[in-house]
């Protein structure tokens, strides 16, 4: 079997799979006009988005590409092929997603921020602080993410809800409801954490109607999709009061423009899409185990449904 990588990281994943499985066929190159070439010799393709669509664009097509990514959104856009087997990265960043939260929530209830300021204006701060333990969380988007999420906060005993794209029971959450649900479950939520997809359904969720919803001392994060968020809206909602703080991950530009007021906006930190890094070794076994699977002719972990976009 013959693999394209398509990847920045190329050297890294052509090393692991090389050293994981020495018979399979490794190309790969940073020099775009023989990665092309490669691509056309290629049935598997692994990488990135971003790279895969360029592939695609220039008349090339795998039998299957694994994206090295959890969202595949680049090889979603308009007139682009969709007459292939596609597989997103699954079950690899559960623990990293969970650091990232837990980091934010910690940081929230211990004041971290406010008391970097305290200590720069030699303000003595011997604010109280509060527990995670009893807070209500709302994980919206209970997918693959979003329960291994779970897994990790309920040890703190926070309470658990979740949105998902119906209402059903999931071990570890007390509700998880349907996305109609949304606004009559904020007002109660000390923690609101976004994981949706880009979706047509979620592509700006929250709003200035959905942030006036939200519990005043609670702190939203974003680590989903930039996309879910109307950022003049957030802005607005933090100015006002309607939540007490937003850690932001994922932005619909990236990197952010100097001028976006995201960069000065009351409450808000923003975390440069650094919440949940791909490890190549995981990648690299995920593949490998798609790859039997993909030779085998059985499922494959991951695999996108191109008309859920996910």
């Amino acid at each position: 079997m013959r693999v394209l990588i398509a990847e920045r990281a190329f050297a890294a994943y052509a090393a692991l799979l090389q050293s994981k499985a020495p018979a399979l066929q490794v190309v790969t190159s940073d020099d775009s006009a023989e990665l092309a070439r490669l691509a056309a010799q290629c049935q598997v393709w692994l990488g990135q988005p971003d790279l895969l669509a360029t592939l695609l664009r220039q008349g090339h097509r795998p039998h299957w590409a694994q994206s090295t990514w959890a969202g595949i959104t680049p090889l979603l856009a308009l007139g682009l092929p969709r007459d292939y087997l596609l597989t997103r990265a699954v079950g690899i960043f559960g623990q990293v997603m969970a650091e990232y939260v837990l980091t934010y929530l910690l940081g929230h209830e211990r004041k971290v921020m406010s008391r970097v300021v305290s200590q720069v204006e030699r303000q003595w701060d011997d604010r109280p602080v509060v527990s995670v333990a009893g807070r209500k969380a709302l994980i919206v988007g209970v997918g693959e993410i979003g329960r291994d999420l779970a897994r990790y906060l309920a040890p703190f005993g926070i309470e658990l809800y979740g949105i998902a794209s119906s209402a059903r029971p999931e071990p570890l959450f007390k509700q998880v409801a349907g996305l109609d649900a949304l606004p009559g479950l904020l007002p109660t939520m000390d923690y609101v954490i976004n994981l949706l997809p880009d979706t047509l359904a979620t592509r700006d969720l929250f709003d200035a109607k959905l942030f006036a919803t939200f519990n005043p001392e609670a702190l939203f994060i974003n680590a989903g999709r930039g996309t879910a968020v109307v950022d003049a809206d957030l802005v607005q909602a933090l100015r006002e009061g309607h939540l007490a703080g937003a850690v932001i991950d994922v932005c619909r530009q990236e990197p952010l423009p100097r001028q976006h007021p995201f960069w000065t906006a009351w409450g808000l930190l923003l975390t440069g899409h650094t919440a949940a890094p791909t490890s190549p070794a995981l990648m690299a076994d995920l593949f490998l185990a798609n790859l039997s699977a993909f030779e085998a002719g059985q499922p494959l972990r991951g695999q996108v449904d191109f008309h859920r976009g996910y």
